[in-house]
């Protein structure tokens, strides 16, 4: 039997993903899933992949399949370098680099950055799987301050000058869990913010595409370009299967995050990276997003407005313009962990407590993260209904 003395100190602070072990209930029969932040598979441009894959071979042919370099594969950061353009981030190839989806930047950059009991600063609440890649690594966690536009500046300032963080991250556009977006003055004074106080930001934009009303918000790094670390996936624009993100950071940064990234995997799949390539050439970001788009719009509309026809009035959530995801906000009170069990057992709908999406433990109690992509609006609209009415019952 191997002794629990060959691990490393740090697997203590590496806890299994809540979300992960809470996704297990959706495989039971009946189970309608308001949990998991996954893309529809109706999603996937199924039609174009076969044809994107022969194109592959045929221009890209053996550097397809060979060993690349750390930074990405030159073919697609020179096609990232004209989508950026498109979003306000003038970034050259060479400032871009590649990574295993955007879990793979936000290790990365904990890993050469955090060190003991170094301040991080995230939103309450914020994105679950950026406290896994950063827990390991033994930060200590202060929350800012948010409201119904996501973070207060005037709290990242406080925050900045009272702790000194390594860095601020932040999710500004229809940020999981609660699906707000941070408006355009805002973004102007946090980027303010960081060039005065020369503070780091990292601006996690896997969502951003994903607009279904309202308009287009600048990302922060244009507005801040040399103290913000951009990051884009396109899981969620193309397929999650293919693993593919990318950054742009401050040049002394980029090179420390390649070294790093050199000995985790020496780099990205070359075939991924020759497919979002061809994606990229093709126009098929351009063509494929308003199918997406059409997909999920109604969707979100389904659940807004099965909560305001079931859920009961102590209840608030949000209305975001895009992204995945509906936050809920429950009376005092009310449990969402505790009340968990009650709605998948007894009525066969499955959520996220919003607990787990704070840095400090046992916060955001009443809350509750519903996402509305995986299920039709027919079966979004009942499985809404059935919960707000187990809501009730539960609080009665």
């Amino acid at each position: 039997m191997i002794p629990d003395s060959i691990f490393a100190k740090r697997t203590e602070r590496m806890g299994a993903s809540a979300i992960r072990e809470i996704l297990k209930v959706i495989a039971r029969p009946g189970m309608v899933s308001l949990a998991g932040g996954i893309p529809s598979p109706q999603a996937f441009p199924m039609d174009r992949i076969a044809e994107l894959a022969s194109t592959v071979l045929d221009n890209h042919g053996t550097a397809a399949l060979q060993y690349g370099t750390t930074e990405g594969y030159r073919p697609l950061r020179e096609q990232l370098a004209l989508y950026l353009a498109t979003l306000g981030i003038a970034a050259e190839p060479d400032e871009i680099t590649v990574t295993s989806g955007s879990q793979g930047l936000l290790d990365n950059v904990a890993k050469v950055t955090i060190n003991k009991g170094d301040v991080i600063a995230v939103e309450a609440p914020t994105y679950l799987g950026a406290l896994q890649a950063f827990t390991p690594y033994e930060p200590t966690y202060v929350e800012m301050e948010t409201d119904d536009n996501g973070v207060i500046p005037a709290s990242v300032r406080e925050v900045i000058e009272t702790h000194r963080p390594k860095f601020v991250y932040l999710v500004p556009t229809f940020q999981n869990p609660t699906g707000r977006t941070i408006p355009l003055d805002r973004r102007k004074e946090i980027a303010s913010i960081a060039g005065e106080t020369n503070t780091l930001v990292i601006e996690d934009d896997p969502y951003g595409q994903l607009r279904y009303s309202g308009e287009f918000v600048p990302p922060i790094k244009s507005f801040a370009p040399d103290h913000v670390v951009y990051g884009g996936s396109f899981s969620k624009v193309f397929a999650p299967g293919i693993r593919l993100g990318f950054n742009v950071a401050p040049k002394a940064l980029r090179e420390w995050m390649i070294k790093a990234k050199q000995g985790v995997d020496l780099h990205t799949s070359s075939f991924s990276q020759a497919l979002a390539t061809e994606f990229l050439r093709a126009g098929m970001m351009e063509n494929h997003l308003p199918r997406i788009i059409e997909l999920y719009r109604p969707r979100l509309q389904a659940m807004i407005n099965a909560m305001v026809r079931s859920f009961p009035a102590s209840f608030t959530w949000t209305k975001p313009e895009g992204g995945m995801f509906v936050w809920a906000v429950g009376p005092d009170g009310f449990d969402a962990t505790e009340f968990y069990p009650v709605a998948t057992e007894q009525y066969s709908v499955a959520y996220v407590p919003g607990t787990y999406f704070f840095a400090k433990p046992g916060t955001g109690v009443a809350t509750m993260r519903l996402n509305f992509t995986m299920s039709d609006e027919e079966t979004l609209a009942g499985a809404v209904e059935t919960l707000g009415g187990a809501i009730r019952a539960f609080l009665e």
